[in-house]
Parts: structure tokens; sequence; C-alpha cells
């Protein structure tokens, strides 16, 4: 995960031109903890320009904890072996995405104005609203991985799958609101503000790549990835009208957010086809 300091001041003007594999490595140092060495001054350019690939990110980590779990459920049960790879999930990302969903909760939940909703949700304090949503979230993300793991071809599924199309969801959201903040030049966590037509379609075609790829594989068939398409499209709609609704736009938050409900709605999605 990156922090402000890996961002240039807006004062500066020199762009530095990158290649896409160091889009690549930003992606994945704003995303996770996982060290990377980026060696060029990052700016918001640069961080709208590596959004296009955080599906991507989102298969790797998919990847990573599908390993742990493959190595945890050799010596330990199946629902031990889920929690211990969500805890390493949380190492992973840094908790950075479960944090936007807590406090999405406490501000839509604490406050009035949006002035107030903005205030509470960079308080870094975890309030009641946050702590319920946290807790219940991940209360059925577990249960949900361990009904799937029944099969280890459906966990390892569901888990590429949510970790990726997540991603997607999330990040989509860009295109369709603007961005809000009490003020704009207070932000703690620099954030993709802007998605070119060129980066949605990267995106898109990391899902869409994926979904063939299991489909091709016989792995799932060409119907539970229409009805996963049609649930996300749906969730999509829905967020983006609350999160107007609620701040009219968008916040970095929200994206968090977003990405957690996508998940867990595609782990219910396959546990309720299976």
């Amino acid at each position: 995960m990156s922090d402000s300091s890996l961002l240039d001041t807006p004062n500066n003007k020199l762009q530095t031109k990158v290649t896409q594999w160091q889009l690549v490595l930003l992606a994945i140092s704003f995303l996770t903890r996982i060290p990377v060495a980026l060696r060029f001054n990052v700016t918001n350019t640069h961080l709208n320009q590596a959004s296009r690939y955080f599906a991507l990110v989102g298969l790797l980590l998919g990847g990573l904890l599908a390993l742990s779990y493959c190595v945890f459920q050799l010596l330990l049960p199946p629902s031990l072996s889920v929690l211990l790879m969500m805890a390493f999930g949380l190492l992973l990302t840094g908790a950075f995405h479960e944090d936007g969903w807590a406090d999405v909760w406490d501000g839509f939940g604490g406050g009035w104005q949006v002035e107030q909703k903005l205030t509470i949700m960079k308080d870094s304090r975890l309030g009641t609203y946050g702590a319920a949503a946290l807790f219940i979230i991940l209360l059925i993300k577990f249960q949900s991985l361990v009904l799937l793991s029944t099969s280890l071809t459906a966990i390892i599924t569901a888990i590429l799958l949510g970790q990726c199309l997540s991603r997607v969801i999330a990040s989509s959201l860009i295109v369709s609101m603007d961005y809000v903040s009490e003020d704009a030049t207070s932000k703690v966590k620099p954030i993709a503000m802007h998605l070119s037509f060129n980066s949605l379609a990267i995106l898109t075609l990391t899902a869409v790549i994926l979904l063939l790829s299991l489909i091709c594989l016989n792995i799932i068939v060409w119907q539970t990835a229409v009805i996963i398409i049609a649930v996300l499209l749906i969730l999509r709609s829905v967020l983006v009208r609350w999160f107007k609704r609620q701040l009219g736009g968008y916040t970095g938050d929200c994206l968090g957010a977003a990405q957690q409900l996508s998940e867990v709605v595609i782990y219910l999605t396959l546990v309720g086809l299976l």
C-alpha cells in the first residue's frame, strides 16, 4: 500500500515517463504491503495510469491467498485454514479495503450532513457502526469460504474471482462519479481520481480473460460467469446510487467499501449456485 509520501507535490510540473511494468509495480505498491522498489517520482498522473492494473494485482493477491490456503489445509481443518488465509490477506494488504469499509459505515451512520460524514470518515478512530460492519462482513466472508471449502477447486476459484473482479467493480466507480472531499488538499492517502477509456478496457479485459480461462478449463460453466457478471453490474448500480445519495460522489474509503462488498457478493453468489 502506498502512502502520501510517494507522491510529488502538485507544484511539481516534471512528469517522469514510466513503463507499463513500472505502473504494475506502482499498482502493487498502492494496494498491498508487498515490498516494491519504485525508482521514479510518483505523481497523481502515474497513480491514475496504474489503476488499470488493479484487477491484475487482485489476481496476484488471489493466487497468493489460494496458495496459502492449499498449504494450511495440508495440516489443518478447512475452517482454520480459511481463518489463517484471511489473516494472511490482511497482512498482505494492510487491511486497506477493510479500513475503507469501516470508515464508510462510521461516516454514513454517524453523520447527517456531507461535511459531517467526510469528517467522521477521515477520523482514524473506529466507531460502533464501523466495528459492527467490519465484524459482519468478515464473518460472512469466513462462513462463505468455509462452505466453499468442501471442494478445493471451488474455493480457489472463488478466491481468484473475488479478489480480481471486486477490484474491477471498485475501480470502475471512478468513471461514474466525482471525487468528493471536505478539503481536496487534505487527503491522507493518495487516490486514483481519473480512469481513462484505455485503463477501463484493461481492467475489464483482465476480468474477461480470467472468466474465459475458467470456462475453457471447465472449472465453471458459462452460465455461472453470466450470473456473476449480472449480479456485479446490479451491485455496481446500487453502489453508485448509494454513494451519490450519501456524499454526491466517492472517496477512497468508498472504493475500499465497494471492493469488500463486491468480494463478499461474489462468494455468496457462488455459495448459492453450488
